[in-house]
């Protein structure tokens, strides 16, 4: 039986060691998802509302030792370690309260004077396959909407956070939530692949990379079954001449640095207009600068290592290859240490089309900064992507900023603002950043039948 491990990769050291779960064991899991399903369904919303309810007192609760987890297993700082079991408690507490209201019958009144509703009502098992960078985060925003609809919930989760995986079916089962509501799988993406033709799973949800989006929405298109994807991003970061500049570099900083850049609605292109590009550099690198580099668990650390040491060296080679091909290095740019995860913060500029910062996600601590004539080929140039997250505009003039984000290709346009999830707007992306909404009224509806009745 293979082992999955969690390592630490501030030290490299093994933390623990899991046995991955055998077919017995997966099949095991399917049928208690089925049992408990016929009878959660059935359970009022009230009820259900409860009960997550509690699942957010006891995240709070037991926030020191859960962030720690996070911070061990991924190298996130403890302070936005704790901030993520914080926003995990909110998307609990918030669907809590508007599940009723979210889910509530929806009357049609038709021109012959006769009436139809829709209503909503779960699918069943719906398996979710998700991220190491915000691991409870991600897996709450998929599962709270999908379990208070009616559905019952599987975890494939990240390889590198079984901790994280096992403490968060803890957590559920520990607040009241029926056994099978939510089971944490420790098997492989492949495994994962094939599950999802089992012909009990109803819908898949996954955040992820282009690739494993690709081979899951594959599967589950060919057993004709529900899909979400929430995939990479090269969100742009556009500053107009109007900006409050301090301010927006500030924002760009903290946007590119959460996590240590290991977000998909991280910024990442910087699109600056000229007559404002060399005070914007200026005053970014003043903010990047002041940031403390440290352990994950120092109370005083900004930022501290990847998630891995494979990832660390394949940001170096996306870097490399860019200045490579002429890129210049304006901050950092050494390559990490063998076998480690620690990488330095870096800057670039005078970025040449087709290279890996113009073309590719960098999925850390990199920041590509353009310069442009004007809003012209600053929209251009943002739009010059396949995928089509988050997009930050800055701008003095609010209307015309809300127009101009009208013809940015992403899910979302902040004005004034870094990108962000909040559980009250919808949240996904188009082109190769993927389909679908997660969070808000859009985020529960994802797994549900809506089921039109005619009432004659």
């Amino acid at each position: 039986m293979s082992l999955i491990r969690s390592k630490d990769p501030w030290t490299g050291a093994v933390l623990k060691e899991f046995s991955a779960h055998s077919p017995q064991e997966v099949e095991t899991s399917l049928q208690l998802a089925e049992h408990t399903f016929s009878s959660w369904r059935e359970l009022p919303h009230l009820e259900k509302a409860g009960l997550m309810r509690c699942v957010a007192a006891l995240l709070l609760e037991k926030k020191e030792p859960l962030a720690h987890i996070i911070s061990q297993e991924v190298g996130k700082v403890i302070r936005e370690s704790r901030a993520e079991i914080e926003k995990c408690a909110w998307v609990c507490d918030f669907y809590a309260e508007n599940v009723s209201s979210f889910l509530a019958p929806e009357e049609i009144l038709l021109p012959d004077s006769k009436k139809a509703q829709v209503i909503f009502q779960p699918l069943g098992i719906v398996l979710g396959v998700m991220p190491w960078n915000f691991p409870f985060w991600q897996v709450f925003r998929f599962a709270v909407p999908t379990l208070l609809a009616g559905n019952v919930t599987l975890l494939k989760h990240a390889s590198n956070v079984p901790q994280c995986a096992l403490a968060i079916q803890d957590i559920f089962e520990a607040a009241g939530l029926p056994k099978g509501c939510f089971q944490t799988l420790l098997i492989s993406g492949v495994e994962a692949n094939a599950l999802l033709a089992d012909s009990r799973i109803q819908a898949v949800s996954l955040t992820g990379s282009e690739q494993a989006g690709a081979a899951i929405a594959s599967t589950a298109g060919k057993h004709i079954k529900k899909s979400l994807l929430e995939l990479g991003g090269s969100d742009p970061f556009i500053v107009l001449a109007d900006a409050d500049l301090p301010k927006a570099a500030a924002a760009a900083v903290k946007s590119r640095m959460i996590n240590l850049g290991q977000s998909c609605i991280a910024a990442k292109r910087f699109i600056v207009e000229e007559v404002v590009y060399d005070k914007f550099v200026r005053l970014f690198l003043e903010n990047l600068s002041a940031l403390k580099f440290g352990p994950p668990l120092e109370e005083s650390s900004d930022y501290a290592c990847m998630a891995r040491a494979d990832l660390a060296a394949e940001l170096y080679a996306q870097v490399s290859k860019t200045v490579a091909m002429g890129a210049k290095v304006l901050w950092g740019g050494t390559a990490p240490e063998s076998s480690s995860a620690r990488i330095e913060p870096t800057v670039l500029t005078d970025i040449p089309v087709g290279s890996p910062a113009f073309q590719e996600e960098l999925f850390g601590p990199v920041a590509s900064i353009f310069k442009v004539a004007n809003t012209d080929e600053a929209l251009a140039l943002a739009n010059a992507t396949e995928f089509g997250l988050g997009a930050s505009l800055w701008t003095a003039d609010l209307d015309r900023g809300a127009a101009l984000a009208t013809h940015l290709e992403s899910g979302a346009v902040f004005l004034n603002a870094l990108v962000a999830s909040h559980p009250m707007l919808p949240f996904g992306g188009i082109k190769k950043s993927g389909y679908g909404r997660e969070l808000s009224k859009q985020g529960i509806l994802e797994f549900v039948n809506q089921k039109t009745v005619y009432l004659g």
